[in-house]
């Protein structure tokens, strides 16, 4: 656990270029005040509401409490959404000169309608998405693209955070992977729907059920998560792949042909699974450019992600609340 320590420490400072779909996630909280005579549905007395990081914006959030100089690269609009996640950023001291701004185009937002009562549990009713499913333009790509290329010798690891809206394009790709294997920059990539585009990347990142998605079967037990894994390098030809298994904790594939299964670390108190791929991902990698080796970083992601889960929304994990879990098991 004292290794586990020393490398969670040499984790600060670390420059993280992270790229991907920037989302705000607002949660609008509402009382119970009656049923509305127009339809059947309740109405609600707004009693509050809080933006966060969501998307490639809670990895970058989540890189920067955990110690990383963040570089954060994506595409927001011109609205109180993209000024809301630009606070946000300023706050943690991320750099944000890699932000481009799109007028044409809303920044992604996910809004999430939270009723309660005095009596009744809280609980989300709706969920309200906004985004452009407009390819990006050509001037805008063109832009992303150098705000890359400038940002990539400063850095000492990338993360390409892609939830399916279309910021890591194929020229993104090509541009960071050509990069990354020719300086042998530690890098990852966590895509929800289009891992299949990602070939010769450093390492993947996927939960069990996108993983089973992308072999076209379900896994119903270890050896078809491993016959999936094993497939998933071979086809992708990458370092390796780390997948989040719930309940089941972590496993790690490598290159190699070594396979790490690793245990959740607490599973007294789990209350919401919100964002903790992100806390995993970000974790990973910044513990892989200390020169850790993966099986250790994923230890220390399996970690991170079992803190993550015992907060309610999307949330971020710090590096003292880390250290004080390593030294508390330790």
């Amino acid at each position: 656990m004292q290794e586990l320590i020393s490398i969670t420490n040499k984790m600060q400072g670390k420059k993280i270029l992270v790229i991907g779909d920037i989302v705000a996630d607002v949660y609008v909280d509402g009382r119970i005040s009656r049923i509305s005579r127009e339809a059947p549905v309740l109405i609600l007395e707004k009693a509050g509401e809080r933006v966060v990081a969501g998307g490639a914006a809670n990895v970058v959030a989540n890189v920067a409490t955990l110690g990383g100089e963040v570089y954060a690269i994506g595409v927001i609009g011109d609205d109180n959404h993209a000024e809301n996640l630009r606070n946000i950023f300023k706050d943690l001291d991320v750099h944000i000169e890699g932000l481009v701004r799109d007028k044409s185009r809303p920044t992604i937002s996910k809004t999430r309608i939270i009723a309660g009562g005095r009596a009744t549990v809280s609980q989300q009713i709706v969920r309200i998405d906004s985004e452009s499913k407009a390819p990006l333009g050509k001037k805008v790509e063109a832009e992303l693209l150098a705000k890359i290329d400038k940002i990539l010798p400063t850095v000492d690891g990338i993360i390409m955070s892609d939830y399916g809206s279309g910021t890591v394009t194929a020229n993104a790709r090509k541009l960071i992977t050509r990069y990354a294997g020719k300086k042998k920059l530690p890098n990852i990539v966590d895509s929800r729907y289009n891992i299949g585009d990602f070939a010769g990347v450093g390492y993947i990142k996927q939960n069990d059920s996108e993983l089973g998605a992308f072999v076209g079967h379900e896994l119903n037990d270890v050896t078809d998560l491993i016959g999936a894994g094993t497939q998933l390098l071979t086809k992708l030809n990458v370092d390796g792949a780390l997948i989040t298994r719930g309940e089941m904790g972590m496993s790690l594939f490598e290159r190699s042909g070594a396979t790490h299964h690793i245990p959740v670390s607490d599973m007294s108190e789990v209350y919401d699974v919100s964002g903790a791929g992100d806390t995993c991902i970000a974790a990973f990698l910044l513990a892989l450019t200390t020169g850790a080796q993966p099986a250790l970083a994923a230890k220390i992601a399996n970690f991170a992600a079992g803190i993550a889960v015992r907060k309610l929304g999307t949330s971020t994990v710090s590096a003292t609340e880390l250290i004080a879990t390593l030294e508390r098991i330790h």
